[in-house]
């Protein structure tokens, strides 16, 4: 397949309907980002913002100057900053290099995934708009991904994700499950920094219900499982976004053999 091909069919690929998932290409695009992100986090969500993002009504960080953001936009409401209904942060090792580390460094260890041969992505700050939480939004985001992933040959993706609460007791059958079930290997083990650990292992593996974790399981971390991802040792509770993390690693063969497949079939499509 040429790349000319493959270009063109990621681009008709990352449109559907009204919805299209793209990068931020203006300041006003980004601007439009973090006030969604405020709006889910903080207002919906009870995350406690510091003075200055509540006065800005916008989540921000230092990061957010040398990342990509991924958007969602929905070109009913507008074809820029206007439209944007969906986010997701993408920070590969020059904009790690940047602001002087990943974002989940604060969290865990992750030296092992940081010095990963090849590219590597750490994926955060993933939020959609109420009205638009629906799985071909969230498809759209996943191929928004995928095809990030083949235009920067990325062979591990990581970032921290979040289940709702700060009390890992109310938490146990889902912590348990992930550790028990989805514990990274060794050599892509991130573990969470001593001042920070909170043990995952609340309940015997005999105890657990299989069905009933899953179905406690916030969607993007089983998408993430679905994709045959990891999580690290141990999670870390999180007191400004009231809520309870664990570090996702997934290496990228089952995205790029899938997403492979699936421009291979289109290609074929169009030239029969």
């Amino acid at each position: 397949m040429s790349d000319l091909m493959i270009d063109q069919l990621v681009r008709s690929d990352l449109r559907s309907g009204n919805l299209e998932v793209r990068l931020a290409e203006s300041s006003a695009e980004v601007d439009a980002a973090q006030a969604l992100r405020y709006r889910v986090f903080y207002t919906e969500m009870a995350a406690r913002p510091t003075a200055e993002m509540a006065a800005r009504g916008r989540d921000f960080d230092g990061f957010d100057r040398v990342c990509d953001h991924l958007l969602v936009i929905d070109h009913n409401l507008g074809s820029g900053a206007s439209g944007v209904v969906g986010t997701y942060r993408l920070i590969r090792r020059p904009a790690a290099r940047s602001a002087g580390r990943f974002y989940s460094s604060d969290e865990y260890d992750i030296s092992l995934l940081a010095g990963y041969p090849g590219e590597v992505l750490e994926l955060g700050r993933s939020c959609v708009d109420a009205a638009y939480r629906s799985r071909p939004t969230m498809q759209l985001l996943w191929r928004g991904i995928a095809a990030y992933v083949f235009q920067y040959d990325i062979a591990l993706m990581f970032g921290c994700a979040s289940l709702p609460g700060t009390d890992p007791r109310k938490l146990a059958l889902p912590l348990s499950f992930l550790h028990h079930n989805h514990l990274a290997p060794p050599g892509l083990r991130p573990v969470a920094l001593p001042d920070r650990y909170t043990g995952m292992n609340l309940m015997e593996e005999h105890e657990i219900d299989m069905r009933a974790a899953l179905n406690l399981l916030p969607p993007l971390i089983k998408g993430y499982l679905r994709l045959g991802g990891f999580v690290g040792d141990g999670a870390v509770i999180d007191e400004q976004f009231n809520t309870t993390d664990v570090c996702i690693v997934v290496k990228t063969d089952q995205v790029t053999d899938k997403y492979s497949k699936h421009y291979e079939r289109r290609r074929d499509a169009l030239v029969s």
